[in-house]
């Protein structure tokens, strides 16, 4: 796992810390905006920290890759430049959708890129 890129150590070793045997950490970006505190990417699994419970609780959901329908680029404005010259993307999962918004598109590209490859 030393090879992991991550934005806050405390939020890797939250991942760390429920971890499967054998399971491996890809990344954990820090996110911005409401709702989500983080999300990580291991070898089996998308982890997602949702802070959007009533009264100041949040989740830690686990999102096997079997179960993405998909995974979408985000943006506010019209694709008139880069693919990814946002850096949000959603995640469905059935009929709910997550967005997660990063700071800086690098991380949403990396996101991205590792979902497309675990769900296809």
């Amino acid at each position: 796992m030393a090879n992991a890129t991550y934005d806050r150590k405390e939020q890797f070793q939250q991942i760390q810390s429920g971890l499967l045997d054998g399971e491996q950490i890809i990344a954990v970006y820090d996110a911005v905006g409401t709702g989500t505190g983080f999300i990580g990417l291991t070898d089996r699994r998308v982890i997602i920290q949702d802070r959007s419970f009533i009264g100041k609780r949040y989740a830690i959901t686990s999102i096997p890759y079997s179960k993405i329908t998909s995974v979408s680029v985000v943006s506010n404005k019209s694709w008139g430049g880069s693919f990814f010259s946002t850096g949000a993307i959603a995640i469905h999962v059935g009929s709910h959708t997550y967005e997660v918004e990063f700071r800086g598109d690098q991380k949403s590209h990396h996101v991205h890129n590792v979902i497309l490859h675990y769900i296809s």
